[in-house]
């Protein structure tokens, strides 16, 4: 290791750090000569790519700190006046979430934005990420940034890009705002204005409470039964995040008054002082909920991560216990809910991602709604339905993808954990209404459709070694993809790398079985991981308790899982 270059340029990156304590911070570890500790901050620049930027915080180019917000908001800055000619005109809306720094990181990036000459439309006060996705279509901004690192735990923070059209960026624009940053002067010379100098050129303007209440009006237009129940008893969970005032006062908005908070993770706090990971998909994440809905005797639980833009659900299933549905789960719901009961104008258009649920797409099918399947991530739902709504005339009606994200109509063009609660509260309401549960009206449809179950596996592989593994096992299954697993022979192979069904390439490989399953296997994008999805498909026999063929269905699921890790096993994968 050539420690008197690193020594160099933590040295050169502290000088130039413009925030007091990522300054001592470094100095701290240049003091003790952790050799180990600096490679890391200084291996690479935090990456930023369609997801924006995400990373523990921390002093160096490789975390999350305010040198690096202030060179990436100029490098963006400077890419959207090349490359969006009225942006001086429309601005940029700027959000955050209520994670450590997440206020100071929201300053800097409006503070450099008025320094280039863009108007920034600032939320003063912590919002949603949904909400500020809304605020860019609403405002007819350019673009918008939101300060947040979603459900990651306590030590992260990161930094979201919107496009004008209010979906996440795609190619090639986070190729063009990355070789802007890289462009861009040390952080203590990137040019910047205060607050009150930019209020007082007119550039940073606060925004008011007009735009969260346009929002509000927004997702109770969504609702399709539109009644509420003054029976229906609904525990909801903030997580800690910034959704709670927003999902209670839309929920009773809408009709609800027997909304019950989850009072420990009510209020915003980013410590998450009762959640070690505050992701509702994390085992002990929902202890509280389930605590709470249980002393309150809810019918339904419905829980937010902390920027609010994902949504998980309980609902209670025949014997009165409390199940936790998968994504895949509340997905089928929303989209069979919405393409049933939803007024149209036009073909209803749905979409979701190739490592979720093959089941929307038999019923769009079935209905005769156009489908699509596209790469994991929201921005690909939102992109694909403004593709086909300009290019066929179809109306996007609903997107999700497994991992809790779900959306429905076009208040927004990212995933609304807020709007969802708020439509999947309704669709309870309107089961209730029919003399049904959320668990019967969801049996309705896998009677109707069949019985898809699914489950997903992580392996973790850390370092140098762990992303080669990773590549190599990727590589084995490309080169000798198997002819059955388990029992059950594979019925077609598709590379996404090759760029399959029209998509953008992706290190994706997914193999299809024979009755309708489905095994995928991609590496994690954020994360030293490689994800491997599952599905089973089973057809209950009519009379079948469903039960019963669930558990048949679940049976046979495990040992699909089983047999493709020892497939995996074979191709490299540690033990």
């Amino acid at each position: 290791m050539d420690t008197t270059g690193l020594r160099e340029r933590a040295e050169a990156w502290r000088k130039a750090d413009p925030d007091p304590e990522t300054q001592a911070e470094l100095a701290q570890v240049l003091a003790k000569s952790d050799w180990a500790d600096l490679s890391d901050r200084f291996a690479q620049d935090l990456e930023f790519g369609t997801a924006g930027l995400r990373g523990v915080l921390g002093a160096g180019p490789n975390r999350m700190n305010r040198a690096v917000v202030r060179r990436t908001t100029a490098g963006l800055a400077r890419y959207l006046k090349a490359t969006v000619p009225d942006v001086t005109s429309r601005g940029v809306v700027v959000g955050r979430d209520a994670r450590r720094l997440s206020r100071e990181l929201a300053e800097d990036t409006a503070a450099v934005l008025v320094a280039e000459g863009i108007p920034a439309h600032v939320f003063p006060e912590p919002v949603p990420t949904p909400v500020t996705a809304f605020a860019v279509l609403h405002l007819n901004a350019a673009a918008a940034v939101m300060v947040t690192a979603s459900h990651n735990p306590p030590e992260y923070n990161g930094y979201k890009v919107y496009w004008g059209n209010g979906a996440q960026i795609v190619p090639p624009q986070d190729v063009g705002i990355a070789d802007a940053i890289a462009k861009v002067e040390p952080a203590n010379q990137v040019p910047l204005l205060t607050p009150a100098q930019g209020r007082a050129k007119g550039l940073w303007r606060d925004l008011p409470e007009d735009v969260g209440n346009a929002y509000l009006r927004a997702i109770l237009d969504l609702r399709l039964y539109k009644k509420g129940s003054d029976t229906l008893s609904i525990v909801y969970t903030a997580m800690h995040g910034v959704g709670g005032a927003w999902a209670v006062l839309a929920l009773k908005e809408a009709g609800f008054p027997r909304v019950t908070p989850v009072a420990e993770q009510q209020q915003p706090d980013g410590r998450f002082p009762t959640v070690r990971f505050p992701n509702p998909e994390e085992p002990g994440a929902m202890d509280l909920s389930l605590a709470t809905a249980e002393r309150v005797r809810a019918d339904v639980v419905l829980a937010n991560d902390p920027d609010a833009d994902r949504l998980a659900v309980m609902a209670r299933d025949a014997s009165g216990g409390l199940r936790l549905l998968t994504g895949n789960e509340v997905g089928v719901l929303l989209g069979h809910y919405v393409l049933t009961q939803g007024a149209k104008d036009g073909r209803a258009h749905v979409v979701t991602t190739i490592v979720s649920s093959t089941q929307l797409g038999e019923i769009a099918r079935g209905l005769g709604a156009a489908y699509d399947e596209v790469l994991t991530g929201f921005k690909w739902i939102a992109n694909r339905a403004l593709e086909r709504s300009r290019t066929e005339g179809t109306q996007f009606v609903f997107g999700y993808e497994e991992a809790l994200g779900y959306t429905v109509g076009t208040a927004t063009r990212d995933k609304d954990g807020v709007g969802a609660a708020l439509v999947f509260a309704d669709l309870a309401a309107w089961c209730e209404s029919r003399g049904t549960t959320v668990l019967g009206y969801l049996e309705e449809i896998q009677r109707a459709f069949g019985l898809h179950v699914g489950a997903q596996r992580n392996v973790t592989l850390p370092g140098a070694a762990g992303a080669q593994t990773i590549r190599a096992i990727m590589q084995a299954f490309r080169a000798s993809p198997p002819e059955r697993i388990g029992g059950t022979r594979v019925s077609a192979v598709r590379d996404y790398q090759q760029g399959e069904g029209g998509l953008p390439p992706s290190n994706v490989v997914a193999f299809a079985l024979e009755g309708g399953g489905r095994v995928t296997l991609r590496p994690s994008g954020t994360e030293p991981k490689i994800k491997y999805y599952f599905e089973h498909k089973e057809t209950p026999a009519p009379g079948e308790p469903l039960p019963q063929a669930r558990q048949r269905a679940e049976a046979k699921l495990s040992a699909l899982i089983d047999a493709f890790l020892v497939l995996a096993r074979e191709r490299g994968q540690p033990a």
